[in-house]
């Protein structure tokens, strides 16, 4: 998980939308505890307040629950809720791209061959790491 501390998005932020992708990637998964707040503010070097208010924003989602004196859970809504999310981000993402690839002048012919490289890489180094 990795903090951008020059990011325009607030640290807090970062933090909830790295677990959902986490969440989303499998990484947690249903019923699994997350880092404690503690051990999550120490790997990230951020104020246990920060970790904090992450997690408080995660459980009024709904993505994590809490066991009191044990820590927080991953809810099977969680899973489905961070994948939707992670699939708008994503999306959202590419139509921002796909737009500035126009605004400097590519066709979207040129935008396909370009796109269709990069799934092509990716497919490759998937199958290199079997």
């Amino acid at each position: 998980m990795d903090i951008d501390s020059n990011s325009h998005v607030p640290i807090y932020e970062q933090i909830v939308d790295s677990v959902r992708a986490g969440i989303a990637a499998g990484i947690y998964r249903p019923g699994e505890m997350l880092p404690s707040l503690r051990t999550m503010a120490l790997e990230l070097v951020v104020n246990p307040n920060t970790v904090q208010r992450a997690y408080e924003v995660l459980e009024r989602e709904g993505i994590v629950y809490s066991r009191r004196g044990i820590g927080l859970f991953v809810t099977k809504q969680g899973v489905a809720s961070s994948r939707a999310k992670s699939k708008s981000a994503l999306l959202a993402n590419l139509s921002g791209n796909i737009a500035s690839a126009r605004s400097a002048g590519l066709t979207d012919e040129s935008i396909r061959a370009t796109f269709e490289k990069i799934l092509n890489r990716a497919a490759q180094h998937t199958r290199s790491k079997s």
